[in-house]
C-alpha cells in the first residue's frame, strides 16, 4: 500500500469528527436537499448579489457541510455537487490539511462560482483540483456594513465561505483539494 500524508490527515479527521467514516457518506438524493437548502438560505442572506452572480455563473460547486478540525495538525473534510445549468452533474469531496496552533472543530459551508465555461470546463477536466495549483479561487468578503466585497467579483471563480452566521471573514481556500466522487 502506498503512503499517502494525505490520507492520515483525513484519518485523524474522521476520528476527531466522532467517527463518520464511509458508512456515513450522504447519498447523492442527502447531498442535493442539503444543497438546495444551502442555496435557498445564501439566496435569502443576500438577495441582489447571490442571486445575480448565480445568473451569471456556469456552475456552481455546493458543499453544504464542510467540517473542520484540529488538535496541532488539523484538517477539514466535505462532500458536494456542482450544478450546472440547473441540474446535477457530478459529486465532489474537498479536503485539507492545515499546521500550527489550532484546537476545536466547526462546520462551515463552501459555494464555488465558475463565473465562465473556460473556468468549468478546467474544472470539469482537472483529475483532482488543488486549489492554487490547478486554479485560483478568490474568496468573497464582507465589505463595510455586512455587504459583500464586489471588487473580487470579477474572477473566474469565486467562493463563499459561510458558517451558521453568514459569509466568514478572511479565510482562504489555498491548498484544498477537490476531487469527483461516485454518489
Amino acid at each position: 500500500m502506498r503512503y499517502v500524508p494525505g490520507m492520515v490527515l483525513v484519518l485523524a479527521l474522521v476520528a476527531l469528527l466522532g467517527g463518520a467514516g464511509p458508512s456515513a457518506a450522504a447519498t447523492a438524493t442527502e447531498i442535493n436537499a442539503s444543497a438546495n437548502r444551502t442555496l435557498e438560505s445564501f439566496d435569502k442572506q443576500y438577495p441582489g448579489t447571490g442571486r445575480e452572480l448565480a445568473r451569471k455563473a456556469a456552475g456552481w460547486l455546493v458543499f453544504p457541510s464542510v467540517y473542520k478540525a484540529g488538535f496541532g495538525i488539523g484538517g477539514s473534510y466535505g462532500e458536494g455537487v456542482l450544478i450546472v445549468k440547473g441540474e446535477p452533474d457530478g459529486y465532489y469531496n474537498i479536503i485539507s490539511a492545515s499546521f500550527g496552533f489550532q484546537l476545536g472543530a466547526q462546520a462551515q459551508t463552501i459555494i464555488i462560482m465558475f463565473m465562465t465555461e473556460q473556468a468549468l470546463a478546467s474544472f470539469k477536466n482537472s483529475a483532482g483540483f488543488k486549489v492554487g495549483v490547478d486554479g485560483s479561487i478568490v474568496v468573497v468578503n464582507l465589505g463595510a456594513g455586512g455587504s459583500i466585497d464586489t471588487s473580487s467579483l470579477t474572477s473566474p471563480i469565486i467562493a463563499f465561505v459561510l458558517d451558521q452566521q453568514g459569509l466568514m471573514y478572511s479565510l482562504s481556500l489555498e491548498g484544498s483539494k477537490i476531487t469527483r466522487i461516485d454518489r
